[in-house]
């Protein structure tokens, strides 16, 4: 509850600062990524996703799944920062008459029952509780995908693309609607994926618009905070590469992936870092039994952190996680982190649902 209280300034603070109309970090809650398949693996599957998350990952993945298939739905949730920030995410892919398939995602990243503070104090300066009410801030997403194969002469091509509506609201203070592509290519030989991507491909634009109240505005003005202004956020694009082997063992496969990171909106920190491309390393590999039981392990996001004697040391996110299929249906489990220490650790758990088309002789 404490930690609510302090949203509210935290969250305006943001607003006036000018951090949220800047391109560094913007959106990015779509960094997160979706299905515990690939936050067990440590969120590097962009060369090996072949199920109806591929339409946040990389949409050409979505080829991979043949009409045979039929109609592939996702669900998935998760809370970070002890339930504080809750995550859900919905999606499902149809195929097309032309083998090629359509995708459709949506994501919500959001903290609710933030306290509005700014009517608390009465205009003699007495405290009224009653007048405090609770907002939500929430970034959604609508991601329209589609994924086709394309006919060379060796090996599998895929392409496909997304089309980005982000919509992004604080309580009643603040929103914004953006627009952005992607696109993305797998190709794969034998025993081997590869992938890129290109996050934001044509940058990502937010445009930002603010309702204060007369009343708001002063309290702003008291606290030393400026009243925000309507303004346009822009976000850069992200390449990332990928690349994946499988092996054989009878009845285990063994799938390790690579996944490089390229960031275009100036110095982070991360594993190799320059402004303004910064270069981050996601890995993480797949064991499955029959294509029954699946355990996966992971680790990304490399950051060197200061020790209070003033050195410092490269850390890193793990990750653990496993799956198992019963007929149609797929159940994954990941245990992740999201930042630094244990109070950041979270359970992911994610569904996904083949409904196949029943045959003639049905």
């Amino acid at each position: 509850m404490v930690m609510r209280k302090t949203l509210l300034f935290s969250i305006l603070a943001l607003c006036v600062s000018g951090s949220v109309m800047a391109q560094k970090y913007s959106n990015e809650f779509l960094a997160i990524g979706v299905g515990a398949r690939a936050q067990g693996m440590g969120t590097a599957v962009i060369a090996s996703v072949d199920d109806v998350t591929a339409g946040v990952w990389n949409p050409a993945g979505l080829a991979n799944l043949r009409p045979s298939d039929g109609l592939q739905i996702g669900a998935m949730h998760a809370e970070w920062f002890a339930g504080v920030s809750k995550f859900d995410y919905l999606s499902f892919t149809p195929s097309l008459n032309n083998g090629a398939r359509l995708g459709l995602s949506l994501i919500r990243f959001g903290i609710d029952g933030i306290p509005n503070t700014l009517s608390l104090y009465n205009s003699d300066g007495t405290v009224n509780f009653d007048n405090v009410t609770e907002f939500s801030a929430a970034d959604y997403a609508f991601i329209l995908s589609y994924a086709k194969a394309f006919k060379v002469k060796k090996g599998r091509l895929l392409g496909g693309g997304n089309v980005k509506i982000i919509h992004r609201r604080i309580g009643p203070f603040a929103n914004s609607w953006g627009f952005g592509l992607d696109a993305g290519l797998q190709y794969h030989r034998k025993a081997w994926s590869f992938g890129l991507v290109a996050k934001d491909v044509t940058t990502t634009f937010n445009a930002w618009s603010f309702d204060f109240t007369e009343e708001e505005k002063e309290v702003l003005a008291l606290t030393n905070n400026e009243v925000p202004i309507n303004s346009v956020e822009i976000t850069n694009p992200r390449l990332i590469l990928g690349v994946s082997r499988q092996f054989d063992f009878g009845k285990i496969t063994l799938s390790p992936e690579a996944n490089f990171i390229f960031t275009t909106d100036g110095q982070r920190n991360t594993l190799l870092s320059a402004d303004p491309i910064s270069m981050d390393l996601a890995a993480g590999a797949e064991a499955a039994y029959k294509d029954f039981l699946f355990l996966r392990a992971g680790v990304s996001q490399f950051q060197e952190i200061s020790d209070f004697d003033g050195g410092t040391n490269m850390q890193v996110r793990p990750s653990l996680g496993v799956g198992f299929r019963v007929s149609s249906l797929m159940v994954d489990y990941a245990y992740t982190d999201l930042g630094t220490d244990e109070s950041t650790y979270s359970h992911v758990i994610s569904l996904r649902l083949a409904l196949q088309p029943k045959s003639e002789e049905d």
